[in-house]
């Protein structure tokens, strides 16, 4: 069990591609998005894993997260049983000095949508921003997986 700090951000072009280090793609589905908890299962490339995270703090940083990892056939088994929505993405790693961004390119109904992601230590902790980091997102629910599930991103209404 532990807490995860993290800061979410829009990407404004594809040029961390060329700074990525390694490559992954995530099918993942939820098995409860209740506002207090969410109980997610996850296939990264062909590894399962099951994860149970709380609710956020005010400002969106920091909250509650347990993970474990499951066979893939299990995985693939509550796949079957998650809520509507199942999302796919592609999940780059970019590593900036001393810190890695994990940069998701959404696939299916949320395309056209990349999130990046730093994991820190404090929630004050000073990290470099890279030219390609756009406007931040962390705490905007919108956002987060579990919403994404259920209003994708190629429902919302952009200017």
């Amino acid at each position: 069990m532990s807490v995860e700090i993290e800061r979410k951000f829009l990407v404004k072009n594809t040029d961390f591609k060329t700074e990525m280090f390694q490559k992954s793609h995530i099918k993942q589905g939820f098995l409860n998005t209740n506002k207090e908890r969410t109980v997610r299962v996850r296939i990264v490339d062909d590894k399962g894993f099951l994860t149970v995270k709380g609710k956020s703090n005010k400002q969106g940083t920091a909250r509650f997260e347990w993970e474990k990892e499951i066979t893939l056939d299990d995985a693939q088994s509550l796949l079957l049983l998650a809520e509507k929505g199942i999302i796919e993405k592609h999940r780059y790693f970019v590593k900036v000095k001393n810190h890695t961004y994990e940069v998701d390119v959404f696939l299916e109904d949320n395309k056209g949508l990349v999130i990046a992601e730093i994991e820190l230590e404090s929630e004050n902790e000073p990290f470099e921003k890279p030219h390609w980091l756009g406007k931040e997102v962390t705490g905007n629910k919108a956002y987060y997986n579990s919403s994404l599930s259920k209003n994708p991103f190629k429902s919302w209404t952009r200017p």
